[in-house]
């Protein structure tokens, strides 16, 4: 009898362990990366983020995710908002920020040059750092970088604007900041694909919108007004629904298209009714996630990123998409 007790209470027993193994070794819904056992005690991760423009709402719930997945290791992920002016400048002070308030670990959309001495800075003070979305130019110390390879997206779409347009035409360029590498190269990858290939294609601007709806709105309307025979607008950053309600309220829905990235809904609103012809995802709310994750594993265990650069392949969708 105390035999068979036994067997049952280890049974129970194996059944509970077998039933809880599952739960953490999941990654959480939307992510792709598990966390592991926390031995350290608890953990602050800063999560430094702009927002400006509706394509940071992904972003900032992804970091909300991370939190609640986090939280069952004793850990948390406290989003910081850098404002709406992107900047170097505020990317230094909110890392400064989490400097002087003893974080773990920091992830951050650094986007500009001008912010690798911090984040070497801090990573030399023992807090890693976790660079996001877009980074600057120069090089740092960061433990690794997830995000699209912003060249070869702007090249993606340049083949697509390129086929769009049958290779001539007016093509209106918007990007978000003149001084950010990742708008840089989203738009230089477009532009150098197209005169390389395409030279039929006349480039008007480009001009700077500061990631701003307002701004790409009024920029389509003088665009027009100064190239009536404009056929395309190539929106390297934020804002691009902008753009697409400029070209509905002109009456050219269906003789001028707006090329664009992020799956917000402001924008597949206009990709339904067809003023945006094409929209490049980014996976933003995976790469916060993922990103909160991986600094999480690499703070508590020691764990490196599987790379020091995590390439995010982002999917074009065309208003056939979503009919």
């Amino acid at each position: 009898m105390i035999l068979k007790t036994f067997r049952s209470l280890a049974f129970a027993a194996a059944a509970t362990i077998t039933f809880a193994m599952p739960a953490a070794a999941q990654a959480p819904e939307g992510g792709t990366v598990v966390a592991v056992e926390n031995t350290k005690g608890p953990i602050k991760i800063a999560f430094l983020s702009f927002q400006n423009n509706p394509f940071w709402t992904p972003v900032t719930e992804g970091a909300k995710a991370a939190n609640d997945y986090l939280s069952k290791f004793n850990a948390t992920v406290d989003f910081v908002d850098l404002g709406d002016e992107l900047s170097a400048e505020a990317v230094v002070a909110g890392i400064e920020g989490a400097l002087a308030k003893n974080y773990s670990g920091i992830v951050v959309v650094p986007i500009f040059d001008g912010t690798a001495r911090i984040i070497n800075e801090a990573t030399d003070e023992g807090v890693p750092v976790f660079n996001i979305i877009a980074e600057g130019a120069a090089p740092s110390k960061r433990l690794a970088f997830i995000g699209q390879d912003a060249t070869s997206a702007g090249k993606q779409i340049g083949e697509y604007i390129a086929r769009k347009m049958n290779g001539n035409g007016k093509l209106g360029v918007i990007t978000g900041y003149f001084g950010a590498t990742q708008h840089t190269q989203r738009m230089n990858g477009a532009l150098d694909f197209l005169k390389a290939n395409h030279p039929d294609i006349e480039i008007v601007g480009p001009f700077e919108n500061k990631d701003k709806a307002e701004s790409a709105y009024s920029l389509v309307q003088d665009m027009m007004t100064a190239n009536p025979d404009l056929s395309m607008v190539y929106v390297t950053a934020g804002g691009p629904f902008g753009a697409a309600k400029a070209v509905k309220d002109l009456g050219l829905s269906g003789k001028v298209g707006v090329v664009g990235f992020d799956h917000t809904p402001d924008n597949m609103q206009y990709l339904k009714t067809g003023e945006m012809v094409g929209l490049l995802d980014q996976a933003p709310y995976q790469q916060a996630l993922d990103s909160s994750v991986m600094l999480y594993n690499y703070v508590v265990a020691g764990t490196e990123p599987r790379s020091k650069i995590i390439p995010v392949a982002g999917k074009l969708l065309t208003p056939e998409d979503v009919q």
